[in-house]
């Protein structure tokens, strides 16, 4: 089969292409634009094919792919410097390759674009920062090879209800945050990474008494734009940004991920568990927006819980599910458990260890293999409790073997 682009009404005007019409790059096909690429109002890109753009990219009209299709490669790769990538309208993308060595930013994003394929982050940074742009990535979307010399400053948003990775940064530093699934389809959350200090904006000598170091040099803000989902929040520590009072081990302390409560004006501890190996801090969060680290003092009121976090489920009658002792104290409570790719594998109300149980089988609502056995690894769970009308939560790792 001979596949062909359609080509209408394009052509050059003081060393760029202006698309005035329809441009259909078929499946098996490539074009590409040496100078600058400026599609007007009214104007068509329909990619399934291969789009090289070697100059800037402006789209005032439409720019999409087939539904459904599983082809359309949109390559930015500079030759005279950074690209800009404007325009009025959203350019839509099922796979875009960032690849310039121009200085950086080698990308001055200032339009919008959607990526419902792969985005894959080869060289240059792309700024929407500085420039205003946003990147959107839709259901079934993913990155790859993102790094130190190429992510995204700026916005980023993720729709859907899968969990995501975001691939953020600032100053030369990838610094992403990672989200478990949220509930519904139709809900998104948008995140950014600033490496700068937060105190200026949000002082941090307005927090909970049990704060007492506040991360001076880097915040993300993570907020839910649409939807009414909760989520599971991991951010990544970088011995490079992160100060290292935060960092240091302390007797009777530990590294929590704080938020700035709009509403009261102050610092807020969301609890964390660490994980020294993969250099990251989880923990469910109870609030959006300004988001970092924080040393805080980790001595709790006694509650008679004993959690026991490892799961042999063999048969042999030894930690063959989830022990959580004392619990029945505690009759108005959720758990939640979660694998390492922020995906639900199980969730119960009024647990209690006999009928209400986790015997390490899933059951979670968008687990592959449901009802099957899960396989060995670490996990991680959330607890909540009603304390005497006072909701408590503890978080930490499950091991499943």
């Amino acid at each position: 089969m001979i596949c062909t682009a359609f080509i209408f009404q394009v052509f050059p005007v003081s060393g760029q292409t202006v698309n005035t019409g329809t441009v259909v790059i078929a499946q098996g096909t490539e074009v590409s634009t040496m100078e600058d690429f400026d599609n007007k109002e009214g104007a068509t890109v329909h990619n399934d094919g291969t789009f090289f753009v070697y100059g800037n990219f402006n789209n005032d009209g439409l720019v999409s792919f087939t539904p459904g299709a599983t082809t359309g490669n949109t390559l930015f790769r500079g030759l005279y410097g950074a690209q800009n990538i404007s325009g009025n309208m959203p350019s839509d993308f099922f796979n875009v390759l960032f690849d310039n060595p121009a200085t950086q930013p080698a990308f001055h994003l200032s339009g919008d674009i959607g990526v419902y394929g792969n985005a894959e982050f080869r060289d240059g940074i792309v700024d929407g920062d500085m420039y205003g742009g946003l990147v959107t990535f839709y259901q079934g979307a993913s990155h790859q090879q993102v790094s130190d010399i190429s992510f995204v400053d700026g916005k980023v948003r993720k729709t859907g209800n899968e969990p995501f990775d975001y691939p953020i940064g600032d100053g030369g530093y990838y610094r992403s945050a990672y989200m478990s699934e949220p509930s519904e389809l139709s809900d998104h959350f948008t995140s950014q990474y600033i490496l700068k200090n937060s105190n200026t904006l949000y002082p941090h000598s307005d927090k909970e008494n049990n704060i007492e170091i506040i991360d001076n040099g880097e915040y993300w803000e993570i907020n839910r734009t649409a939807g009414m989902s909760d989520i599971v929040l991991t951010l990544t520590w970088n011995e490079a940004t992160t100060p290292s009072d935060i960092l240091r081990k302390e007797e009777g302390k530990a590294i929590h991920i704080v938020r700035w409560d709009a509403v009261n004006k102050r610092w807020k501890d969301e609890g964390g568990v660490t994980d020294n190996e993969e250099k990251t801090v989880t923990t469910a969060v109870s609030g959006y927006g300004i988001f970092t680290f924080a040393k805080v003092r980790t001595e709790e009121e006694p509650t008679g819980l004993v959690i026991y976090n490892g799961v042999s489920p063999n048969g042999d009658g030894r930690n063959d599910f989830f022990y959580i002792k004392g619990l029945e104290n505690y009759p108005e409570n959720t758990v939640e458990i979660y694998n390492r790719w922020g995906v639900k594998v199980y969730e119960a109300k009024g647990y209690n260890n006999t009928n209400v149980r986790f015997d390490g089988y899933s059951h979670g609502r968008a687990t592959l293999n449901k009802g099957k056995l899960l396989p060995t690894g670490t996990y991680f769970y959330i607890l909540k409790y009603n304390d005497n009308n006072r909701l408590r939560d503890q978080s930490g790792y499950l091991y499943i073997n």
